[in-house]
């Protein structure tokens, strides 16, 4: 258990570091401060640390609930391996296919209503889904209610991710509707490394009363 809550711990502190990279990233951008090629290497960059991350402490979550609750756990792994797998082909593609040869075909670039745009979409649709299917996973009560509240407020942001990404005029201003993504995302990662590390501290607890017990009751040698 200490070492499943050790890999969510650093999962989750990596996914939302990335989240915040990706965030800076973004509204440097947005505000002219970094320029082509470092604000498309920057924010692919940080969005593709975010997945694989996310998708670790999700799976780290489900072996950490009651038994009775891992099927909201598993729904939630599920819809975050699907989130994982469009996050990586379309990140991917930019940094390795597109972005070094500067390739314009609008099959292939993430411009709006592209088929690439689409699929990130769908990514981040599919990372909602698996934050709300996270939200029964966890006790309604003590720490893990505020990770609740954090997992289902990212997930009612997703409304909003869908009206930038298929409104029919793209624009910066509207992008800034989906902002409070950017808070719920790296609240949720937070709180869930809170979660794990207090597992971790718990774990290290028991640990060390066995081995107390063990020394103060040593066990009697056996006669054959």
């Amino acid at each position: 258990m200490h070492a499943i809550a050790k890999a969510g711990f650093y999962a989750a502190t990596v996914a939302a570091i990335a989240c915040i990279g990706f965030t800076a990233a973004q509204l440097l951008q947005n505000f002219g401060i970094l320029v082509p090629p470092w604000d498309g290497i920057l924010i692919y960059g940080f969005s593709l640390g975010i997945a694989p991350a996310f998708l670790l402490a999700m799976l780290a979550l489900h072996y950490s609930v009651p038994v009775e609750r891992r099927f909201w756990s598993h729904a939630s792994v599920l819809f975050a391996l699907l989130y994982t797998g469009f996050a990586i082909l379309v990140y991917t593609v930019q940094l390795a296919a597109v972005m070094p040869y500067g390739v314009t075909n609008p099959v292939l670039v993430v411009a709006p209503h592209s088929f690439f745009w689409t699929l990130d979409a769908l990514a981040y649709i599919n990372m909602g889904l698996a934050a709300l299917f996270a939200v029964p996973a966890l006790a309604k009560q003590g720490f893990q209610r505020r990770i609740r509240d954090f997992l289902l407020a990212h997930a009612l942001v997703t409304p909003l991710v869908c009206v930038v990404y298929f409104y029919p005029h793209f624009s910066i201003a509207l992008l800034y509707l989906a902002s409070p993504w950017c808070v719920t995302a790296v609240g949720s990662m937070v709180m869930m490394a809170g979660l794990f590390s207090r597992a971790m501290k718990s774990s290290a607890v028991l640990a060390a009363r066995e081995s107390d017990s063990r020394e103060q009751f040593p066990t009697a040698p056996a006669y054959g």
